[in-house]
């Protein structure tokens, strides 16, 4: 269910050779850096920045966006930071909408591939809370054939709980995948694919849709 290191591997490579070749405008800029980290840069990087959104209110000012950038390793100069920002802050508030940047962020997708991954999610979503826990994964997923469970160095929630952890990177451990998280991992997958028909076929295969 989640990328392969196929996938991984061939994801940085790709995003590696746009920054090399440069030409980017700065929001194709951002979203290379990010994309260039694995199939995870996106999430990470929206993992940043809700650290540094102190008051939950899930808006950002130039400054935090600066501070979320270099926190995730985006080290542009401050002309492309502004640039983009400013691109995105179409109501000229000066400041950005935490949802609308990380929409603008993702690489953009066909209606097909949206629908396939919110009909995963879905599907992940047991109870349909939004949020995917340990809980959810009982009668779905088997730790029974996981060599840790097999061990018994692990848990059977332990199993879950990594398996969780792999939608989203070290920055947030905490066992639990909501729909952004699911969506901006996926994102990063949809990006490593060129192919809409190969796409269809493995989001249907991993989620057995």
């Amino acid at each position: 269910m989640a990328a392969t290191a196929r996938q991984e591997r061939e994801l940085k490579e790709k995003y590696q050779k746009q920054l090399n070749k440069g030409s980017l405008s700065p929001l194709e800029m951002l979203r290379a850096y990010a994309l260039s980290q694995g199939v995870r840069g996106i999430k990470t990087l929206a993992t940043c920045f809700k650290r540094i959104d102190k008051n939950g209110d899930r808006r950002l000012d130039f400054r935090e966006f600066q501070q979320g950038l270099r926190q995730d390793g985006i080290i542009v100069e401050e002309s492309i930071e502004r640039e983009c920002f400013d691109e995105i802050d179409t109501d000229k508030t000066g400041e950005l909408s935490f949802d609308e940047f990380l929409v603008a962020l993702r690489p953009p997708m066909s209606n097909s591939r949206l629908k396939l991954i919110n009909m995963a999610f879905n599907k992940f979503d047991k109870n349909g809370d939004g949020v995917v826990d340990f809980t959810d994964l009982k009668g779905v997923y088997s730790a029974r054939m996981h060599p840790k469970y097999r061990s018994g160095e692990w848990s059977e929630e332990r199993v879950f709980q990594e398996f969780l952890n792999s939608f989203n990177g070290p920055l947030k451990n905490d066992g639990v995948v909501t729909r952004e998280d699911f969506d901006n991992y996926y994102a990063g997958v949809s990006a490593s694919i060129d192919s809409d028909v190969y796409f269809d076929l493995m989001m249907r295969q991993a989620w057995k849709l």
